[in-house]
């Protein structure tokens, strides 16, 4: 069976943790890495797309990554509870034009008993930045 330590129930040790483990996977922009932190029939709503299944998250981290360039994420935990965190994070990329972005969201997450995330529920917004703006390097 898959596990994906910490395991729930978390604490606040285990829950800072788990999202530094996200952070750190998400900024290595590997499609592959990243999907194995959810379930095979993980549930996500990211802006307005539902995703549904691990194969669907690697599809849509790659397409995500081919036009989000230079992608730089920050995270940091807002609430936990037994096997749900709370996230608040802002990430920063380039578009294929070359204007830069700062992105703001929060997100829900539901773990599993096994570690893996079952549900991610993310709300987000961009800000157009200049170069000289960012904060995320």
């Amino acid at each position: 069976m898959e596990q994906k330590l910490p395991l729930p129930p978390f604490n606040l040790e285990t829950a800072l943790q788990k999202v530094q483990m996200a952070e750190d996977a998400w900024n290595s922009r590997d499609a592959e890495r990243v999907s194995m932190a959810y379930t095979v029939e993980t549930e996500w709503r990211n802006r307005a797309e539902f995703i549904n299944g691990r194969e669907a998250v690697k599809e849509f981290l790659k397409r995500k990554w081919s036009k989000e360039l230079q992608y730089k994420l920050k995270k940091d935990l807002w609430a936990f509870h037994e096997n749900r965190l709370a996230v608040r994070f802002e990430y920063e990329y380039q578009n294929e034009s070359g204007q830069w972005f700062r992105a703001y969201g929060n997100e829900n997450w539901e773990f599993d008993e096994h570690g893996l995330m079952a549900k991610r529920f993310a709300s987000i917004n961009d800000l157009p930045i200049l170069e000289s703006e960012r904060k995320l390097k």
